[in-house]
């Protein structure tokens, strides 16, 4: 497991205790379980009576909470609701959500909005196919932007330079098929920025094919909407439709963000 950010690390004009708790928080959120006082000390290097008192704190206003029989801890509902109300409040999900509802009656294939956060994609919204065998992706998942079809949407959208800046110098496989050689994702990218769409086979999910389109509406582009396709139904006839379904929607919703001054 790794921090968000270096361990025991201020950032320049930073309130200590403030980026102590956010950076808590983050390893929190980006653990698959609860936590020990041990394990968190040995992940941040705080001082460990310090980190005790700043998780009895974050304890109290329900931002953490305590399996007192395990003595382990992890993320809190209040961490929830104020996720929740940030995607209440951005206007992007409120514009694309009617947009993706209807992609996803047009094609019945699970439909996504992710965006742009570092060298990942987080999951911002989703709506899922009808069929039996489909795609689930929980709102908030983060996937590394290389290996995914939303990310190279919008990696598409930015110059080599910017592209590397981005990301990580080592990039890492999710598959075999994951494209890690940083000259053929270049590659990649280019044909996407040509064609206007990205898509990818079994780079992100083995068994899953992914298209998307990046949303235009601000620069530089941060937004994508994808389309995930199990390889099984994946007809060369439909995978037409879902590129055409997905552009006429990243055209209505950035013409709609547009209009509303975004």
């Amino acid at each position: 497991m790794a921090s968000p950010i270096d361990k025991g690390t201020v950032r320049p004009g930073a309130v200590k205790s403030a980026d102590r708790t956010v950076e808590l928080l983050e390893v929190l959120s980006a653990s698959d379980r609860r936590l020990t006082l041990t394990e968190l000390h040995r992940e941040l290097s705080y001082p460990k009576s310090s980190l005790y008192m700043l998780l009895q704190t974050l304890v109290a206003r329900g931002w953490v909470e305590v399996d007192s029989d395990r003595g382990t801890y992890g993320i809190g509902v209040r961490a929830l609701l104020v996720g929740t109300s940030y995607l209440d409040h951005d206007p992007v999900v409120r514009a694309a959500i009617r947009v993706m509802e209807q992609v996803r009656q047009d094609i019945n294939e699970t439909v996504h909005l992710a965006r742009l956060d570092g060298a990942d994609v987080v999951y911002l919204a989703s709506r899922e196919s009808e069929h039996h065998l489909r795609v689930v992706s929980r709102v908030g998942r983060r996937l590394p932007a290389h290996s995914t079809s939303l990310g190279k949407a919008v990696l598409s959208t930015r110059t080599p330079e910017e592209v590397d800046l981005i990301l990580p110098h080592d990039l890492a496989p999710l598959t075999p098929k994951t494209v890690i050689d940083r000259a053929a994702l270049h590659e990649q990218l280019a044909g996407f920025r040509n064609v206007g769409y990205a898509h990818e086979r079994e780079e992100n999910t083995p068994g899953l094919g992914c298209f998307a389109v990046a949303l235009p509406y601000r620069n530089p582009v941060l937004d994508a909407m994808s389309c995930s396709v199990p390889l099984g139904r994946l007809t060369p006839e439909h995978e037409r439709q879902v590129i055409s379904a997905l552009l006429d929607a990243a055209r209505t919703i950035t013409e709609l963000l547009r209009q509303f001054g975004r």
